[in-house]
């Protein structure tokens, strides 16, 4: 069984940078395809990021390209979200999650969410 622990979340301001991370247990993410979401107030999940389990392919939703960076450490077991030029509308939970693509329903296992609010 999986278990993903997101951290790092917190209140900034606008054009602030943050980095939420996931640590990951039970298997080992040299393996795992893994992802970000995120659930603004109010409104669905929204894919923001994935990182193949090799590591030589990301994707971004277009409203974070640029801006988002995920990365991974497979010797530390966890995976990176940098969020940099950070906007009000990037208020959301993120998730970690492992097992899929881009696709919610494709991901497996999941995290409990760290809250990430930027205020202007």
């Amino acid at each position: 069984q999986i278990q993903l622990i997101e951290s790092g979340g917190g209140s900034v301001q606008v054009g602030d940078s943050l980095r939420v991370s996931c640590a990951v247990s039970g298997d080992t993410i040299s393996r795992i395809n893994m992802g970000w979401f995120r659930r603004p107030p109010g409104k669905d999940r929204e894919f923001v990021a994935g990182i193949r389990y090799t590591g030589t392919e990301t994707y971004y939703t277009d409203s974070v390209k640029g801006r988002f960076t995920i990365s991974k450490v497979n010797a530390e077991n966890t995976v990176y979200l940098q969020m940099d030029s950070l906007k009000p509308e990037d208020t959301a939970v993120y998730y970690c999650a492992a097992g899929g693509w881009i696709v919610p329903e494709s991901y497996i296992f999941w995290g409990q969410g760290t809250q990430v609010t930027v205020s202007s």
